[in-house]
């Protein structure tokens, strides 16, 4: 387990630290609908739910920067793909409130700008419940003028920050961001600088992406292993880490993060334990986000995965949104450990 004193100076360094981002960025967009106002539509004879509270908060890569944003990361810089509508606006201004250079973000009249919009209600204890998602984004692929800016202004960004994340988002062949080109793109600068991190977690596309750092988790890790047993897993997990020569996290829930690394050397490092009601939406980000924080920091790959531990044990107890984790709340849950 990390020393106190370790954990702190792996946090005091984050505010030096700039990062690069590629990737799908959505906006989330929670609708409170009032507990106790009715009201039925004259038309259908539907409940019209009423809103009395919208929320906003920049998404999927956007949940990352957040993260990276509580932990004290002193300056992002995303790379992605947004409309030119008012969702796009919502979420540009969302990012104003993060230590975010806007500068390297391509704003596309031919694509809507991906939205995740959340309908919440109370239940009759009082407990937020999420009901059906409305999901808005472009079903096509980035035009070729699209992927080549992309391109260009990944490799600008790579060269000049100190790491890169990498969100593959959508599932669907060649809909998001990172595309095949994008992907070649990845896998050249890989190569060209192997010293400097490339962290890249996918939700479908882990066998195609090389030379870079991979996180997924057991689900998704799953699809590529011929059975589930946890030691299959584990030779999945191995057998990418020794194709692309470097290491391999797996978050196994509230087992903690298992680390496969290419001289074949597997460690689980394991979860903080949390009591109570838990809400796992968006803990895999903060738990990449710890990961790559502190080890952009100078940690070990399993002094990261314990941070990334630390961080989700935090996110998951915030119910009904896409939580964070602060410095002093990362210690503090240390020292209760």
């Amino acid at each position: 387990m990390l020393a106190l004193d370790r954990l702190q100076s792996l946090l005091n360094t984050l505010p030096r630290l700039t990062i690069g981002l590629v990737g799908d960025l959505f906006l989330d967009r929670y609708l409170h609908v009032a507990l106790d106002e009715m009201e039925t539509s004259l038309e259908t004879g539907l409940e019209a739910y009423q809103i009395d509270r919208v929320r906003n908060a920049p998404g999927a890569l956007g949940t990352v920067m957040n993260n990276l944003a509580a932990l004290g990361v002193g300056l992002l810089v995303p790379v992605s793909v947004i409309g030119d509508d008012g969702h796009g606006y919502d979420l540009l201004r969302e990012l104003g409130r993060l230590p975010v250079d806007k500068g390297q973000l391509l704003c596309s009249r031919e694509r809507l700008t991906p939205t995740y919009t959340k309908p919440l209600r109370r239940d009759a204890q009082g407990v937020w419940q999420e009901l059906n998602r409305l999901d808005v984004r472009t079903r096509a692929p980035l035009s070729p003028e699209a992927t080549a800016e992309v391109c260009r202004r990944l490799a600008a960004v790579f060269h000049s920050s100190d790491g890169l994340i990498v969100l593959d988002q959508i599932v669907a062949d060649e809909q998001g961001v990172i595309n095949s080109e994008v992907r070649a793109t990845l896998r050249e600068l890989a190569q060209a600088a192997p010293e400097k991190l490339i962290f890249v977690d996918s939700r479908a596309h882990l066998s195609r992406l090389e030379s870079v750092t991979l996180k997924c988790n057991r689900s998704e890790l799953a699809a590529l292993a011929p059975q589930h047993s946890p030691a299959a897993l584990r030779e999945c997990a191995l057998t990418l880490a020794e194709r692309n020569q470097r290491t391999v996290f797996v978050t196994q829930g509230e087992e903690g993060v298992l680390v496969a690394q290419p001289d074949g050397t597997t460690t689980l490092t394991p979860a903080f334990v949390v009591e109570g009601p838990i809400d796992i939406v968006g803990a895999g980000d903060s738990c990449t986000s710890g990961i790559v924080a502190a080890l952009l920091a100078g940690a070990s790959d399993c002094e990261a995965a314990e941070v990334g531990n630390l961080v989700a044990s935090i996110t998951i107890e915030q119910l009904g949104e896409t939580g964070t984790a602060t410095p002093a709340q990362i210690l503090a849950r240390r020292q209760e450990s």
